[in-house]
């Protein structure tokens, strides 16, 4: 039965955090619906730490292969999303971000013209496998008389993405290039469950998905991870309670997948995750994993959410890397003093995170923050 106590540790065994799947990349974000992705490196690590014993090379590779792609599914977000759910997604989730974004279109003077031509134009230059860095996608589009000055271009690119024409493919160095997404992910025909499902088949299909993968939630949780409308996310539950289990929890109900099976993980565990983790985003309600005296704290000066550290299902602070030539440097800022334990777990975290990179780790501890 849940329980307040261990929403998180069920949490953490759905989410394949404290249990990584021996599986491929591409599985992982199957399972899990979507992934954020504004960071691009750090939703890599959320792929990573997933997925037993990969590396980011493995990760990219997926990405290189078109298993996954990253673009604009749901809430205006970038994500990464599974090859054979892109289509259906964008269709069931894409037309309610595209209403919500209209009035900032209309601020940028983008009316429906300026859309049709763009889309002529970008799937004339990416057309037979030409892939286009998004500065050179801009220059496309000023050559056509197309203006892309302060965020019309970005807006321009992310309303293409979200109708289906456009979607990131592999890094060209350290920038990802755009593609046609219908050329990069292969048609319906070539690649079974690819297609478009029914709407209500893409509802259930999604409740499903979130709740196996994210559960014990809350409907008013999923709907806020999937942009749905309330009436909608109600109805996508109720197609797929069947498959479910549901508790009551301190007046709320929670549903999750019907069997769970949570390893016992070592006291004290801990994991490094990225910068807008699923585990804390996927979630309107987070005091379950997170007190809330703490969430300032996650949030950067620059707007982002930190990476965190999450010991025993509890985030206690956040971490940031940089990278050298053969090692990453890694610096906890702790909300309280660690003692012994946690420190040494969080040295056993950041050695998977090394391992996934390639490279050696070095902890340190700054002057002024409670990193031992």
């Amino acid at each position: 039965m849940a329980t307040r106590s261990n929403i998180a540790h069920q949490r953490l065994a759905n989410q394949l955090i404290a249990n990584p799947a021996p599986a491929r990349p591409e599985d992982v974000v199957h399972w899990m619906g979507v992934i954020q992705a504004q960071d691009y490196i750090g939703a890599l690590w959320a792929v990573g730490l997933r997925t037993l014993d990969a590396t980011q090379e493995d990760v990219e590779q997926a990405i290189a292969e078109g298993k996954f792609v990253r673009t604009w599914p749901a809430r205006g977000t970038l994500h990464f999303v599974a090859a054979q759910d892109v289509r259906w997604m964008l269709a069931l989730l894409a037309p309610r971000a595209i209403q919500g974004s209209a009035g900032r279109l209309r601020q940028l003077d983008i009316d429906q013209a300026t859309i049709d031509r763009s889309r002529e134009r970008l799937t004339h230059v990416l057309q037979n496998g030409n892939r286009m860095m998004r500065e050179a996608l801009y220059q496309a589009l000023e050559a056509v008389k197309i203006s892309t000055e302060g965020q019309r271009g970005i807006h321009i690119l992310g309303r293409l993405a979200q109708e289906g024409l456009i979607c990131f493919g592999p890094r060209d160095g350290k920038q990802q290039v755009f593609v046609l997404l219908e050329e990069w992910v292969p048609a319906a025909s070539a690649l079974p469950g690819a297609g478009i499902l029914r709407r209500d088949q893409a509802m259930a299909e999604l409740a499903h998905r979130y709740f196996t993968s994210h559960g014990p939630a809350t409907v008013r949780d999923f709907a806020w991870w999937s942009g749905l409308t309330a009436s909608d996310a109600r109805a996508s539950l109720e197609m797929a309670s069947p498959h479910l289990a549901q508790e009551e929890i301190d007046g709320q109900t929670y549903w999750m997948p019907r069997f769970v099976a949570v390893t016992k993980e070592p006291l004290p565990t801990a994991h490094l995750l990225p910068a807008f983790e699923e585990y804390l985003l996927g979630y309107t309600e987070r005091s379950a994993v997170l007190e809330p005296g703490y969430a300032m704290r996650m949030v950067a000066r620059n707007g982002m959410i930190s990476p965190v550290i999450v010991i025993d299902g509890q985030v206690v602070g956040t971490w940031k890397r940089a990278l050298k030539k053969e090692t990453v440097v890694i610096t906890p800022d702790w909300f309280t003093p660690p003692d012994e334990a946690h420190q040494q777990a969080f040295g056993e975290a950041a050695g998977r995170y090394g391992a996934f990179l390639g490279l050696e780790v070095r902890l340190v501890c700054e002057p002024g923050r409670y990193t031992g």
